[in-house]
């Protein structure tokens, strides 16, 4: 075991007065400082459950809620300051509670789903959007985030990858820096609209076997450290103030119970010292993994780990005790774990103001505000994709159109973990199209996400032969992904296939609008649609944003962070793959002995960074500054980029690099750089991008973070399929 007193939070010796107030706790009083317990235990919440429900299936005692140290899922800020005023009372010392909630993609005002946002490539705008979830969730009395979830994801069967921002370990990277500082600001201690953050799920668990929530993964620790440790990371070194436990196994070990992954790479290697927190249950599920024999094995295998929170399970309560007084566990691991934890309360002010910053009457008037609304409805334009238009798009207002499918007028658009946001208040598609419209817009529901009658298909139809354009609103229910939302067919359902096969048949321009939360299998649509909008789970402003698009309002510029599988039999399927020994296309390559399906291409239907407009753009001839770079001299990147489209619009020009010759095997492309570049029709500007050596580094088979001299290729374009190649050399 580790020395636990080298772990001790850094902040413990600017505060010696926290480890008085550790010196005078009982150890049950330390120990229950250890355990998170959801809304129904404490008294003043609404749904009270604390003496018959709750607290006996845990097994624990009310006195153990009264010295508990944190709340799940707790929001509003009358709730919160009735809980925590009324613990108070009942705490000995006057230690107050964490309120820690899963705001993942805002609170009452809801942005796109976190995958969505991924495609908006907008650093600032995520930010934002982070930032003003958290300014609702702090005046509703919540301390703590469950986000950003970082997990690099390849596998859309599982639902899980709705809360990624997809599957490239750089930009997944920008984009946890981003949500971090958008949560905690500069100052958390000061700044009463922000929030702590809680990085997750750690780790790896977006690698998770067969696209199956709570599954296996086996990984290399090189794989782990090149591909799905880096988003983490970058969340940890923009002072991210929280890391939770992954559900999955990360080399034959429950992340909750695995000291290597905790103490040595998290602590010792990377030296956080902030506090650790399982996932929902996790601790007692070592018994389920096979990891520990009873509850009393789990707990001493994830305390020794290093989780110092426990959430909704009661072995730390139950027996650590025991453990103690046996010797099998050191009492000074729980005292570095409840320091740990009584650092972030000192860090947010709690024990000066327990309320921090929940105030019901500003509370009125902030939450859902009009400001936080047009913020929400900014991002989800940014984050739709138009991924196919042959000239249906934009529509034309004064024209007659039907609007068909189960999201016509559905307020299922918030996406999973839209806990507080309400679909009532969500704007609809068909509210959105009306308010744009001098011509005639004519609603139905064609049939339902996953069933029909006979008398939506008539109402469908005659709709359909009525108007000049029809809009077709399909999709997932939000049930279909997020936790445990696992598919292993991600094609819509039939049913709304066969509405699209009815409705091509009359032979009018089709426009499909698709809600959902993962990349689709999108045979029996991409090839009947005329045009094809990916709106995701757009928020609460869903059906504004996407009236902005559809009518031309808005110019589409959203481009895809995860490929669109051409089957689910490609599946994981992703731009940063191996080449193989025998890959297919090359050169010298044979017709049937190389590595390919004999009946679907190797390649996704739509590759990583794709994404139409209603803009044109052309790249002129690119240019390095030198076919040699070495350690201390960059290469220089240039293109110039015209608009040759007759409306202003914005492209994501991307940067690739391929080493050609590694210590080990390279992916065939790796996103380094990329830059959104919003031009006139007939403007022109040259953009320069800079490759330096430091960018060329990766894990070698001894872990060593390091480049290789040899030949590389740049490439630059519009996405991950289609660039122009430019060879280089690093001289070392």
């Amino acid at each position: 075991m580790s020395n636990p007193k080298q772990q001790l939070p850094s902040d413990a010796v600017k505060h010696p007065n926290l480890q008085n107030l550790v010196d005078q706790m009982t150890l049950d009083e330390k120990i229950a400082q250890l355990i998170q317990l959801a809304v129904p235990f404490y008294e003043g919440a609404e749904g009270d459950g604390l003496i018959t429900g709750p607290i006996e299936s845990l097994g624990i005692t009310e006195q153990t809620v009264h010295n508990s140290g944190s709340v799940l899922g707790m929001a509003g800020a009358s709730e919160t300051i009735n809980v925590q005023r009324t613990h108070l009372k009942n705490n000995r010392l006057g230690i107050p509670l964490l309120m820690m909630a899963d705001i993942v993609h805002g609170f009452k005002t809801i942005f796109p789903v976190p995958l969505a946002i991924g495609c908006s490539w907008d650093m600032e705008l995520a930010e934002k959007s982070a930032e003003i979830a958290a300014k609702e969730a702090s005046v509703s009395g919540v301390h703590v985030t469950y986000a950003p979830m970082v997990d690099l994801v390849r596998d859309p069967r599982w639902g899980r990858v709705v809360e990624s921002t997809g599957e490239d370990p750089y930009l997944n990277s920008e984009f946890a820096r981003a949500f971090v500082r958008g949560f905690q600001g500069t100052d958390l201690s000061g700044d009463m609209d922000r929030v702590a953050a809680c990085v997750k799920h750690f780790a790896a668990y977006g690698a998770a076997e067969a696209g199956r929530d709570y599954n296996t993964v086996d990984l290399s620790d090189r794989q782990m450290r090149e591909f799905y440790l880096p988003a983490y990371k970058a969340a940890l070194d923009e002072g991210c103030e929280m890391v939770m436990t992954s559900f999955n196994t990360v080399d034959g070990i429950p992340a909750t119970g695995n000291s290597k992954l905790m103490r040595k790479l998290l602590r010792e290697e990377w030296g956080f010292d902030g506090i650790i927190i399982s996932d929902w249950g996790a601790v007692k599920e070592l018994i389920a993994h096979g990891i520990a024999a009873d509850e009393s094995e789990a707990a001493a295998k994830a305390i020794k780990a290093g989780v110092d929170i426990e959430m909704m399970t009661s072995c730390y309560v139950k027996h650590l005790s025991e453990l103690i007084d046996n010797k099998e566990v050191d009492v000074a691991l729980i005292d570095e774990a409840v320091l740990r934890i009584l650092t972030l309360k000192q860090k947010l002010g709690l024990f000066d103001n327990p309320y921090r910053a929940a105030d019901p009457e500003r509370e009125k008037s902030v939450v859902f505000c009009e400001a936080h609304r047009e913020a929400a409805r900014e991002l989800a334009v940014k984050s739709c994709v138009l991924l196919k238009n042959e000239g249906a798009l934009p529509l034309k207002a004064d024209r007659k159109i039907a609007l068909i499918g189960p999201f016509a007028s559905n307020g299922d658009v918030l996406g999973p973990w839209s806990w507080t946001g309400s679909k009532e208040d969500a704007v609809k598609l068909d509210e959105g199209l009306r308010s744009k419209m001098s011509g005639s817009l004519t609603v139905a529901d064609g049939c339902g996400i996953e069933t029909a009658t006979e008398e939506q298909w008539q109402e469908a139809l005659a709709a359909a032969q009525a108007a000049d354009t029809i809009v077709l609103a399909l999709g997932e229910h939000s049930d279909m992904s997020g936790e445990a939302g696992c598919r292993a067919d991600i094609r819509l359902p039939e049913v709304q296939l066969e509405l699209v096969r009815k409705i091509k048949s009359l032979g009018k321009p089709v426009v499909v609008v698709l809600f959902n939360g993962r990349p689709l299998d999108l045979h029996g649509v991409y090839e009947e649609a005329d045009a094809i909008l990916e709106a995701w789970f757009p928020g609460s402003e869903a059906g504004n944003a996407v009236a902005d698009l559809l009518f031309g309002d808005a110019n589409p510029e959203g481009r895809l962070t995860m490929s669109f599988p051409y089957s689910v039999g490609q599946v994981p399927v992703y731009y940063n793959a191996y080449n193989t020994g025998r890959p297919q296309g090359a050169p010298d390559a044979q017709v049937r002995y190389v590595s390919q399906y004999l009946d679907i291409p190797n390649e996704p239907l739509l590759p990583f960074g794709f994404g139409l407009g209603y803009s044109d753009f052309e790249y002129g001839d690119a240019e390095l500054s030198s076919n040699v770079m070495t350690q201390d001299e960059p290469l220089k990147v240039t293109v110039t980029l015209t608009n040759t489209g007759s409306v202003a619009g914005v492209e994501t020009v991307q940067l690739y690099v391929r080493d050609l010759s590694g210590e080990v095997v390279r992916p065939v492309k790796e996103l380094k750089d990329f830059r959104k570049v919003a031009l006139q029709p007939g403007e022109s500007r040259k953009l320069e991008f800079e490759i330096s050596e430091s960018q060329l580094r990766y894990y070698h088979s001894d872990l060593v973070h390091d480049s290789d001299a040899g030949a590389f290729i740049a490439y630059i374009g519009p996405n991950s399929k289609r660039n122009t190649e430019l060879p280089f050399k690093l001289v070392k």
